[in-house]
């Protein structure tokens, strides 16, 4: 059995504290603190002299666009842009194709990531107005949860029919997460622009047609149902401030559990603003939109004094081609997970929360929601998923650098004062200083719902 020594660290997880990280095989065996020494042979010891060693992120909102979609991202290639970003488990969104609505098309999905992943996985089973009979049928122990598309979004995975709605939320046996938009609100605003500024408005209307009202009705409606049917909800990608007074504070102990309504914010609304339409355009464009400063400075706030409990990325990329033209005709979704870590470090290097709070937002309570078995802490006896991160790091983002099969950023040109320098998943050295052993491949995760 392999044993490694991460020494030297500034460990984050539940607190901070400084010494050393002995793993075994695919477990943390020994967290020692600085006064002590380790006993015994290492096959590989990491220094981590001015680093912080951080349980690896989980990112709970992924689309990596494989089956169907691999002209512009797979498995295996976003997966290795996870590892660069310290990300070392990932959960997929079912709009693929074809979609993850079936069993088949779900172990189908569990088969492609066993070859290709560089890191571990699960997959969301997707809801449609007439599979509720399948939930059931689902194996708890293998998936993260169930997703809701409450407004139209990438796939046409719309579940409009109040019928439907209210049997999902009744019969799930597993967390719903849900996109809340209003698409006949968004259908009115689409058409109304439409009909002033031509075929294709510009981008600067995203917001103005995928409105904050198109949001706010239909997150109301599901926390209402969620509420009606006692069933554990999260809200994927919250993106304005009237929302986040839809849900309750979580518990500041992480041995409280969280609220049955939880709520996510991607670091994509945490850093852009509607005024970076002019800059970057369509590279921006996302569902829900990216809107005001005032919305961007409320989902900060929420991190540590509010209702959000986890950040996420819907790392969603698109090829380039596919991102020209404006409202209309440019599709929606950028590609982030490469760097969700380091822009959340950046914003607790400005003030915005502490780097103990990215942990928790970013390791501990995805794990927490989702009843994640064994990780997103450095415990002793948990599997070996270990970021270690570097401040004061400068590099710049160019396409070069960026990991994604579409080959393209909304972060390009800018600079980072933190870096990734080694990513460990399962007690395996995944990432050494911007090298990737090509050997290593991820495990499915574990889930004790």
């Amino acid at each position: 059995m392999k044993r490694t020594l991460i020494s030297n660290a500034t460990i984050v997880s539940e607190g901070r504290h400084t010494g050393s990280i002995v793993i075994e095989g695919d477990r943390i065996a020994t967290i020692c603190q600085h006064h002590e020494t380790p006993c015994g042979h290492f096959d590989e010891t990491v220094d981590a002299t001015g680093c912080f060693v951080l349980p690896g992120v989980i990112d709970d909102h992924v689309h990596f666009r494989e089956p169907g979609l691999t002209a512009k991202a797979d498995i295996e290639s976003e997966s290795r842009a996870a590892a660069y970003g310290g990300v070392t488990t990932w959960f997929d969104m079912p709009n693929t194709v074809p979609q993850t609505t079936t069993l088949e098309a779900l172990d189908d999905k569990f088969r492609r990531a066993a070859r290709s992943s560089r890191v571990n996985y699960s997959f969301f089973f997707g809801a449609t107005n007439d599979n509720s009979h399948l939930l059931a049928q689902l194996d708890t122990t293998r998936l993260p949860g169930v997703k809701l598309f409450m407004g139209s979004s990438t796939g046409n995975m719309l579940v409009d029919r109040r019928e439907a709605l209210e049997q999902i939320f009744a019969s799930s046996p597993l967390p719903v997460m849900a996109h809340c938009e209003d698409t006949a609100i968004i259908n009115r605003n689409m058409a109304r622009v439409k009909a002033e500024f031509g075929p294709d408005p510009v981008i600067g209307f995203h917001p103005v047609i995928r409105s904050e009202e198109a949001c706010l009705r239909s997150t109301e409606l599901a926390v209402e149902l969620a509420a009606k049917h006692h069933a554990r909800l999260h809200v994927a990608h919250v993106s304005t401030a009237r929302e986040l007074e839809l849900f309750d504070a979580p518990s500041a102990d992480l041995r409280a559990p969280l609220p049955l309504i939880t709520a996510e914010a991607t670091v994509s609304h945490l850093f852009f603003t509607d005024c970076d339409y002019a800059r970057l355009g369509t590279r921006i464009k996302c569902n829900p939109a990216i809107k005001r400063p005032a919305d961007r400075d409320a989902l900060r706030c929420a991190l540590t004094s509010g209702p959000i409990s986890v950040v996420a990325t819907d790392h969603a990329p698109h090829l380039l081609s596919e991102k020209e033209g404006g409202c209309a005709r440019a599709v929606s979704g950028m590609p982030m997970v490469q760097f969700s870590l380091v822009t959340m470090l950046e914003m607790a290097d400005q003030g915005v929360l502490t780097l103990e709070r990215v942990v928790e937002l970013m390791c501990h309570n995805p794990a927490r929601l989702f009843a994640v078995r064994e990780r997103g802490f450095i415990r002793p006896g948990y599997k070996a998923d270990v970021v270690v991160v570097r401040p004061g790091a400068c590099w710049t983002v160019d396409s070069g650098s960026v990991k994604s099969k579409c080959a393209w950023s909304p972060m390009e040109g800018h600079t980072y004062n933190w870096k990734v320098e080694h990513t460990f998943c399962n007690g395996q050295h995944l990432l050494n200083r911007g090298v990737i052993d090509d050997e290593v491949r991820g495990e499915p995760v574990a889930f004790d719902h």
